[in-house]
């Protein structure tokens, strides 16, 4: 069956320039954006529920711009001034540039990995016998705390916000030829938001082993898969499905 129409479960590109443009341009489809899950912050009450003093801190581990939004908007309704001494230290570039929201980058002292909390191993080990906080989501991906536990960091975790299902009701009539997932999350939040969903003829796209393993375990038949070495993008495995199904 030929592919028209397709629903990304995550917020709509920024840019017109996005690859999904590209794709809707060059097969005249019709690509809608929905995120199926996001995120809401916890209250001053639930950090302190925590036991969580961000006083006690001088180093900051900031894996997202969430934990980024999320860490400063809580000491600020908790009246707590972040010393200009602290240390932060950031999983990617996107995060450190993302930081420049709240801070005066050439002030602080800010620490940069490629894209994982280990290419920050030295660093951290500088600093072996001082405290980090780990600002997190209710979610947090196990290789980050191993990967802190074997570097030897004396570390925290704070959970300041979560992730929460969307409500898609308004979804309930409306059908799409393909149905794009990114994380777990978002196929609990298919089967939440619709207990007797049917694929039948829809085809499912997976981004990341965690979302394949969370489709099957959903006896989900999965028809789109990435990354891969021929398609490290889902738009590219997504073309690839279409191009066969609908032609060039």
């Amino acid at each position: 069956m030929k592919v028209k129409t397709i629903l990304v479960s995550q917020p709509q590109p920024a840019t017109d320039k996005s690859p999904y443009q590209r794709l809707i341009d060059k097969h005249k489809l019709k690509v809608d954006f929905r995120p199926f899950i996001h995120v809401e912050g916890v209250t001053a009450k639930e950090v302190r529920q925590q036991k969580v003093d961000f006083a006690q801190f001088d180093n900051i581990i900031l894996t997202s711009r969430n934990a980024v939004d999320h860490f400063f908007r809580l000491t600020e309704e908790m009246r707590y001034k972040v010393p200009d001494t602290t240390k932060y230290f950031c999983q990617s570039e996107a995060v450190a540039f993302y930081l420049q929201k709240y801070v005066l980058y050439r002030k602080r002292k800010i620490y940069v990995g490629e894209r994982n909390i280990d290419d920050l191993a030295q660093v951290f080990q500088k600093f072996s016998k001082e405290k980090f906080l780990l600002p997190s989501s209710d979610i947090l991906k196990s290789s980050i705390p191993e990967a802190l536990d074997k570097i030897g960091v004396q570390w925290t975790r704070a959970q300041l916000y979560k992730t929460v299902v969307s409500d898609l009701s308004d979804l309930r009539d409306v059908y799409y030829d393909i149905l794009v997932f990114f994380s777990p999350s978002g196929i609990e939040s298919l089967f939440k938001n619709f207990p007797d969903f049917k694929q039948n003829d829809t085809r499912i796209a997976v981004f990341g082993n965690s979302t394949v393993a969370a489709a099957d375990q959903a006896k989900l038949r999965i028809d789109i898969k990435a990354p891969s070495p021929e398609t490290p993008s889902m738009t590219m495995a997504i073309e690839k499905y279409i191009t066969g199904v609908n032609g060039k």
